[in-house]
C-alpha cells in the first residue's frame, strides 16, 4: 500500500506541473522584458549568478527610466508614505452617525498606519509596482511579523504559478523557490527535515534546496490527510527533491496578493505597458547600437593603406608619425563612408516617443516645473485619473482591498486595536480608499458643486434659490469630501446643544437690550412727569 503522504504530495506536484505548463509561454516573454527593462530580474529562463552584470543588451535606457517613473508614480498615487491613502467606514449607515464608532474607527486606522510604517511595506510595495509595470503580474505575501506587526514580501514572478476560480479571482498560488539548509531548519525545525537536508545542515548549511509552497482554498483538495487544516485557505510546504512535507497549516485570508496591470478574459496572467512597447524597445536598442558604431567609425575611421611600400607598422595613436616615400601617393588615408546620422537619430526619437507614450511619461510629467493655479493642478490630476482609471480600478480590487482586509485581520488577532464599543461587536467594516487619485475625483465633484452653488446664488434676487439647499447636509457633504477627522467634528447632538445655547444667549441679549431701552426711555420721561406734577403729557 502506497504511503498516503507521498500520494498526496505527488498530487500536489502534478498540479504544479500543470500550472508550470500553462505558464511556459509567458516565461520567454518575461525574460525579454526583464532583459531590456528590468535587468536585475532577468533570471526567469536564464540561470544568472548573483552580482553578475545584466546590462549587456542595453544601449538605450529610455525604457528603464520610463519603468522607474511609472512605478514611482503608481506608488505615490496609490500607497504613498507622504499622505493618507486609505480610510475605513462602516457598512451600516446608522453607525456612521455614531460618535463612539467613528472615534474607534479613526483610532484603528491610525494603528494600521503605524503598523505599515514600522514594517517593510514601502520598499516591498515599490518593488511590486516594478513587476506590475514590466511583467503585468506581481505577487505580494502578507503575514504577521516575528515580533507582532506586519511583514511583506514581494515574490519574484519566476517563482509564482497561479490559477483562478470561476469569478476570475486568483485563489490558488504555488511558489517554487530555494532556501538554504540553515533557513529551512529555522523555519520548520530540525526534527522535520528530510535526511538530505539534515545532512546538508551539518556538512554545508548554506547549500540551497528547492522547496514548494502551495496555497489553495480548503475545498480545492479533497483529502482526509489534510482535513485537519481548520482554515479556509490551506498551506503546505514540501521538498521538491524528496517530495516530503515540511509543514502544513492554513490562513484565514488569502495571504498572497496577485494584482494584474491589465488582463483579458482568457488569460490568467496580466499584461503590462512593457509588453506594449517591447518591440519598440528592442528596435531602439538595436538602432542605438548601430548609431554608436557608426559614430565610432566616423570619429575613428578605418584607414586606406597601400598594398606595398609600407614596411613599418601603422600607428594610429594621437601625435604618432607614419613615414611614406616622398613623391608618391603611398600615404595613409581615411576610408570615407556615406553615413546619415540625422536619419538614424530621427528614427530613434520616434521609438523613444512610442515608449514614453506606452508608459504615460508625458502625462505624468505634464506641468512639472511650471507655476500653476489650483484649478490647473486639479485639471492635471483629473487627466491622470482618466488615463489610469481602469488600472486603478483593478488595483483597488486585486491589491488594495485584500491588502487592507488581510492587514486588518492580522492586527485584530494580535490585539493591536483599542477595545471597540459594544455597538460594534460582530459588524462588518467596509473600506473606503482616499488615495490621491480618489481625492482628485472627490475634489472634482466638490468643484462642480461649488460652481453650481455660485451660479444658483446669482438668482437669489429673482427667486428664493437657497431655500432648496439644506445647509446642514451641505456641511456634512463638505466634511466627507475634504476628509476631516471625526475627532474635530461635533456630533448632531452637540450641534443642537450649541444652537440652543446660542439661541438662549441671543434671547438673553435681546431681553437685556430691551430692558436697557426701557430704562433709557423711562429716564427721558422722568423730567416731564416731575414738571407736570406726576401727569404724563399727552402726545
Amino acid at each position: 500500500m502506497a504511503d498516503p503522504v507521498k500520494k498526496e504530495v505527488a498530487a500536489l506536484d502534478r498540479r504544479l506541473k500543470t500550472l508550470h505548463s500553462n505558464r511556459s509561454n509567458w516565461e520567454s516573454h518575461w525574460q525579454e522584458l526583464a532583459d531590456y527593462m528590468l535587468p536585475r530580474k532577468a533570471d526567469i529562463t536564464k540561470k544568472r549568478a548573483q552580482g553578475d552584470k545584466r546590462t549587456e543588451l542595453i544601449y538605450d535606457g529610455t525604457a528603464i527610466h520610463a519603468v522607474e517613473l511609472l512605478a514611482a508614480s503608481l506608488h505615490g498615487m496609490l500607497t504613498g508614505a507622504s499622505a493618507p491613502w486609505f480610510s475605513m467606514r462602516f457598512r451600516d449607515p446608522i453607525l456612521q452617525d455614531s460618535d463612539a464608532a467613528n472615534e474607534w474607527l479613526e483610532a484603528t486606522t491610525d494603528q494600521m498606519y503605524m503598523a505599515f510604517n514600522r514594517s517593510n511595506f514601502q520598499q516591498e510595495i515599490h518593488e511590486l509596482y516594478y513587476d506590475l509595470v514590466v511583467f503585468g503580474t506581481a505577487a505580494l505575501f502578507v503575514e504577521a511579523g516575528n515580533d507582532d506587526g506586519l511583514r511583506f514580501s514581494c515574490r519574484h514572478i519566476a517563482e509564482i504559478y497561479i490559477s483562478e476560480d470561476a469569478q476570475g479571482k486568483v485563489d490558488t498560488v504555488y511558489r517554487k523557490f530555494e532556501l538554504t539548509a540553515r533557513a529551512i531548519a529555522t523555519r520548520f525545525g530540525e526534527k522535520n527535515l528530510p535526511q538530505k537536508i539534515a545532512k546538508s545542515l551539518t556538512d554545508d548549511p548554506f547549500a540551497e534546496h528547492p522547496l514548494v509552497h502551495c496555497i489553495f482554498p480548503k475545498d480545492g483538495i479533497k483529502s482526509d490527510l489534510f482535513a485537519k487544516i481548520d482554515k479556509p485557505i490551506g498551506s503546505i510546504y514540501y521538498c521538491a527533491d524528496t517530495k516530503m512535507i515540511l509543514g502544513e497549516g492554513g490562513f484565514d485570508e488569502m495571504p498572497m496578493l496577485i494584482p494584474r496591470f491589465n488582463k483579458d478574459s482568457v488569460s490568467v496572467y496580466g499584461r503590462s505597458p512593457g509588453m506594449t512597447c517591447l518591440s519598440d524597445t528592442k528596435m531602439l536598442n538595436k538602432m542605438s547600437e548601430i548609431t554608436i558604431r557608426s559614430a565610432q567609425k566616423q570619429l575613428d575611421p578605418p584607414l586606406m593603406v597601400p598594398d606595398d611600400g609600407f614596411l613599418l607598422p601603422v600607428r594610429t595613436t594621437p601625435g604618432s608619425l607614419n613615414f611614406y616615400r616622398s613623391g608618391t601617393r603611398d600615404r595613409l588615408e581615411p576610408l570615407q563612408m556615406g553615413a546619415n546620422n540625422a536619419l538614424g537619430l530621427n528614427m530613434e526619437e520616434q521609438r523613444r516617443q512610442a515608449i514614453r507614450e506606452a508608459f504615460y511619461v508625458d502625462q505624468l510629467l505634464m506641468g512639472q516645473g511650471q507655476t500653476m493655479t489650483a484649478t490647473e493642478v486639479l485639471q492635471r490630476n483629473e487627466e491622470k485619473m482618466r488615463l489610469l482609471g481602469p488600472v486603478m480600478g483593478r488595483m483597488q480590487s486585486e491589491l488594495l482591498q485584500p491588502l487592507i482586509n488581510r492587514s486588518f485581520a492580522i492586527l485584530l488577532r494580535q490585539g493591536a486595536f483599542p477595545t471597540p464599543p459594544e455597538e460594534l461587536q460582530g459588524l462588518d467594516i467596509d473600506i473606503e480608499y482616499v488615495s490621491p487619485l480618489a481625492k482628485s475625483q472627490k475634489m472634482s465633484e466638490l468643484q462642480s458643486t461649488l460652481r453650481g452653488i455660485e451660479v444658483l446664488s446669482q438668482f437669489g434676487e429673482m427667486a428664493p434659490v437657497m431655500d432648496y439647499l439644506d445647509a446642514d447636509r451641505m456641511i456634512q457633504y463638505l466634511v466627507d469630501v475634504l476628509g476631516l477627522p471625526a475627532r474635530v467634528i461635533r456630533s448632531s447632538e452637540e450641534v443642537m446643544m450649541v444652537r440652543r445655547q446660542q439661541q438662549q444667549q441671543a434671547q438673553a441679549q435681546a431681553q437685556a437690550q430691551q430692558q436697557a431701552a426701557n430704562a433709557e426711555q423711562a429716564g427721558q420721561i422722568a423730567p416731564y412727569i416731575k414738571a407736570t406734577g406726576g401727569e404724563i403729557p399727552q402726545i
